[in-house]
């Protein structure tokens, strides 16, 4: 497969179908500017909408990914050859995520190693080191699917943080004994991972229109704050807002503001 060559095969089909960029996206629900980088080879069309693309184009997935017209003899050879090159793009991919994990694993190994050995020579025991071997080992595990899978592993990823973090804040509320980071902390995480999970599947529903999400999360982090702050307030005894707190929202409201409007010019052709 060539992406140039495919992108070429898309702009001529869509100029055939009679179609500008925009009108093509506006029917496959995203942005001119993805249909611009397939058309000349910087990107290629997602599978979850190859096949509408095909569709609208008029066109076989085959024939999209071999970026030409397939005539029935040669039909079934195309399809192998298809097939073999998403084969070897996969393999190719994997292999060097599993590169990236070892030497990834092996530098946090290194690093728990260097830590117990510090903390031997300096107290005698292990102490402060249990801190880190911890913290270290959280961080593995959720951000070990995303080194080896790439995108594909955010949502493992998602939901190890969301299965490890209360655990993890007891431990450590243990380890430094203070109870107030566990009291304090699980409700802060719990409202954390709610808005993390929300952030996480805007993402999925817009992922043609980036700026449109960053705008929606920046919009959902302003209840999200004022509930954090409180929460805190409740546990500490304190103030729930203040002069900052106004501050940050009325800052969260411009960014908010600012992505959407940007999204809406990307639509509309004014800006790329």
């Amino acid at each position: 497969m060539n992406q140039i060559d495919i992108g070429k095969f898309i702009a001529d089909c869509r100029k055939e179908k009679g179609l500008t960029q925009v009108q093509l996206a506006e029917k496959l629900n995203i942005t001119d500017r993805a249909v611009s980088k397939w058309e000349t080879g910087k990107s290629m069309p997602d599978s979850s909408i190859m096949l509408e693309l095909s569709n609208i184009l008029g066109v076989t997935v085959n024939e999209l990914l071999s970026g030409e017209r397939i005539e029935m003899n040669n039909y079934e050879e195309k399809v192998s050859e298809n097939l073999i090159e998403l084969t070897k793009k996969d393999e190719n991919n994997m292999n060097k995520n599993v590169v990236i994990s070892i030497v990834y694993t092996v530098t946090m190994a290194i690093a728990i190693m260097v830590c117990f050995i510090c903390d031997i020579s300096i107290s005698g025991t292990l102490s402060w080191s249990l801190i880190t071997l911890s913290s270290i080992l959280v961080t593995w595990v959720v951000s070990f699917p995303i080194t080896l899978l790439g995108k594909r592993g955010i949502f493992v990823a998602m939901i190890a943080f969301s299965i490890l973090v209360i655990p993890f804040l007891y431990v450590l509320s243990v380890l430094i004994k203070v109870k107030e980071v566990f009291g304090i902390g699980v409700p802060m995480a719990v409202v954390s991972i709610i808005f993390l999970w929300m952030t996480y599947f805007l993402y999925r529903k817009f992922k043609e229109r980036k700026l449109l999400a960053t705008g929606i999360v920046f919009l959902i982090l302003i209840p999200v704050s004022f509930l954090l702050d409180i929460i805190l307030a409740k546990i500490l005894g304190t103030a729930a807002f203040n002069v900052v707190d106004i501050m940050s929202v009325f800052s969260l409201l411009i960014i908010a503001f600012a992505f959407i409007m940007g999204d809406y010019a990307k639509n509309k052709g004014y800006i790329r």
